[in-house]
């Protein structure tokens, strides 16, 4: 009796854990994976641990009908060309559904050329595409005591490039945020904690269309 027993008790649980692992299974299916790859901006310069727009967005898919999980690869000081430099490796480890190109800012700030600047942007939005994922991009802007020329060819850029790829673009990242004295840090480039639920909204406003338009193409 104790045999027919156990052995009962042992497909009980077996069938139990195939049932856990099938839903666990169906659940890692089912999440997408979107990467940022941006500068200062997107990694947090000078924001506590945590409370980075990007962690905030994180929060705010985890409660929506979203499933997606974001990778932060984001590195303070980054360029353009540091981040075609670095995306290969980076896309070939996430094989990522989506990839949010949030650099150019530094860039600008530092005068570098402003062709390779595109060219560099070019080049990520084509590898991202030959990988199968979706390339999307944040614009950003300079201060003006860059000189109005220079400011409008650099903002022109991001625009260009999105048009030429069809690639969906958020015009400004800060929108809102940025020039604005209490929400910026000491250094008027850098958004500051109080910013970042902002910058977050602004993100998830831009995604949300893309989210749900793949949602209903699957």
């Amino acid at each position: 009796m104790i045999r027919p027993l156990f052995a009962l008790i042992s497909l009980i649980l077996t069938l139990s854990m195939a049932t856990v692992q099938a839903s666990s299974a169906e659940r890692d299916a089912k999440e997408r994976v979107l990467v940022v790859v941006g500068d200062s901006l997107s990694a947090g310069y000078g924001i506590p641990q945590g409370k980075e727009w990007v962690q905030l967005l994180q929060k705010t898919l985890n409660q929506s009908q979203h499933s997606v999980r974001l990778v932060n690869a984001s590195i303070s000081g980054d360029t353009t060309s540091g981040g075609l430099a670095r995306l290969k490796p980076l896309l070939d480890r996430e094989n990522p559904d989506w990839v949010l190109i949030e650099l150019g800012g530094n860039d600008g700030l530092r005068g570098m050329s402003l062709s390779a600047m595109e060219s560099n942007l070019q080049a990520m939005v084509d590898m991202v595409k030959q990988q199968g994922a979706q390339p999307l991009l944040a614009g950003i802007k300079i201060p003006p005591n860059y000189g109005n020329k220079y400011r409008s060819r650099f903002e022109q850029i991001f625009v260009s490039v999105a048009e030429r790829n069809d690639v969906p673009l958020l015009p400004f990242l800060l929108d809102g945020v940025g020039g604005v004295e209490n929400l910026m840090q000491a250094d008027r480039i850098h958004p500051n904690t109080q910013a970042q639920p902002l910058i977050a909204e602004n993100v998830m406003n831009f995604i949300e269309p893309v989210l749900v338009k793949n949602q209903k193409a699957r």
